[in-house]
C-alpha cells in the first residue's frame, strides 16, 4: 500500500479509503469486523464514517460496529486514522429539536462526546463537516473546534460537500484565528461527475487540502452495469432512482458502454479503472470504497496496483470530458 500525506499535514494515510456506510444497515457487525481486519492488513489505514449512517432506524450503528471493533485491541486503535462527521440531526425521523444539527457551538459539543462514546476512542483524528451550515458564523465554528483540538478530542478537521468559496472563507477565518484550518474536503468526484475540477479541487489545492472522493465508481454506474445487465445480475445501486434515470437516457447509457468496451479492449474491469483514474488525478489523495463484502475490498484494492496507459487516460478522457477550470468552463 502507498501513503501519502492528508494535504498539508504531516499526517500520512493510504491511497485507499475505507468508507463505513454499510456497517449495520447493509453488513453486519461480524462481516464488518472481517472487512476491517482485512482492510488493515492490506495496508489501508484511513477510516471513513459519519455520526448518522447505520441506517434511518439505527442512527450511530456503524460508529458502535467501529467502536466493537477498536474494543478487540490488537493495535487497531493505534494503527487507524479515524475520520468522522457531524451535522446530521442524530434524532428519529421527524423528530427536528432545535440545536440538535447542523454546526452550532453547542451540537457540534454535543455530536462529538456522542461519538466518542459510540466510537469508543478518546479521540477522533479527522472531524468533518458533513455539509456546510449556511446560518452558523466560521467566528463561532472555529472557536467550537479549537475548543476541542485543546481538549485533545480531534486532532484535525476536514470538510464534506463544500464549494470552494467556502473553503476559502473557512481557511481565511481559520488563519485569522490562528488555527490550522481545513486539511481535507471530501467531494463527489469520479469520472462521470467531475464539476469539482471547476472550484473546489482547485480551492482544497491552493489552500493545502487532501481530495477524498466518495462515490468514485458514481453509485455502481462504473462498475460494470451494463455487462452486469446482460449477464443477469443483480444489479445494486447507492443512487437508486439517479442511476436508473442515467441508464434510461439513450446518450449517457451510450456514454457507459463505450466505457466498458475501452476497459474491455485494454483488458481491465471497469471498477478497477474508476478507482485507478482517480488515484492519477491532481490533488486526490485517495478515493472512498465502501464494500459490503470481502470481494469487493479485495476487487478495490487491485486499483492501487493498476496502471493505466496515456492511451488509455486518453481515451477515458474522450468519453468522460471534464468540465475544464473556471471561470473557462462556463466564460469566455
Amino acid at each position: 500500500m502507498e501513503y501519502v500525506q492528508l494535504g498539508r499535514t504531516g499526517l500520512k494515510v493510504s491511497r485507499l479509503v475505507l468508507g463505513t456506510m454499510n456497517f449495520g444497515e447493509h453488513t453486519d457487525e461480524p462481516l464488518g469486523h472481517e472487512i476491517m481486519d482485512a482492510a488493515l492488513d492490506a495496508g489501508i489505514n484511513f477510516f471513513d464514517t459519519a455520526n448518522v449512517y447505520g441506517g434511518r432506524e439505527s442512527k450511530g450503528r456503524t460508529e458502535e460496529i467501529i467502536g466493537t471493533w477498536f474494543a478487540k485491541g490488537g493495535g487497531r486503535r493505534d494503527k487507524t486514522v479515524l475520520a468522522t462527521k457531524v451535522w446530521a440531526n442524530m434524532g428519529p425521523d421527524g423528530d427536528v429539536w432545535p440545536n440538535h444539527d447542523k454546526l452550532s457551538a453547542l451540537n457540534i459539543r454535543r455530536a462529538v462526546d456522542a461519538s466518542l462514546r459510540r466510537l469508543d476512542t478518546d479521540y477522533i483524528d479527522v472531524y468533518q463537516f458533513h455539509h456546510i451550515d449556511r446560518a452558523t458564523p466560521w467566528e463561532e465554528i472555529w472557536q467550537a473546534m479549537d475548543v476541542l483540538v485543546r481538549q485533545g478530542k480531534i486532532l484535525y478537521v476536514g470538510s464534506s460537500n463544500f464549494p470552494g468559496w467556502d473553503i476559502a472563507r473557512a481557511n481565511e477565518t481559520a488563519a485569522r484565528r490562528g488555527s490550522l484550518g481545513l486539511v481535507s474536503e471530501q467531494c463527489l468526484y469520479n469520472l462521470f461527475e467531475r464539476r469539482a475540477e471547476m472550484e473546489v479541487i482547485p480551492a482544497a489545492q491552493v489552500y493545502g487540502l487532501g481530495v477524498i472522493p466518495w462515490s468514485p465508481l458514481h453509485g455502481g454506474l462504473l462498475g460494470g452495469v451494463l455487462r452486469k445487465e446482460r449477464e443477469g445480475g443483480v444489479v445494486r445501486s447507492t443512487s437508486g432512482q439517479r442511476s436508473a434515470q442515467i441508464l434510461a437516457d439513450a446518450a449517457q447509457r451510450g456514454r457507459i458502454q463505450a466505457y466498458e468496451d475501452l476497459c474491455d479492449k485494454h483488458g481491465m474491469e471497469p471498477g478497477d479503472v474508476g478507482l485507478a483514474w482517480l488515484l492519477t488525478r491532481p490533488g486526490v489523495t485517495g478515493p472512498i470504497v465502501g464494500p459490503r463484502t470481502q470481494a469487493q475490498l479485495d476487487s478495490a484494492l487491485r486499483a492501487v496496483e493498476s496502471e493505466l496507459s496515456e492511451e488509455f487516460l486518453t481515451g477515458l478522457e474522450e468519453i468522460f470530458p471534464g468540465p475544464g477550470p473556471s471561470p473557462e468552463a462556463f466564460a469566455w
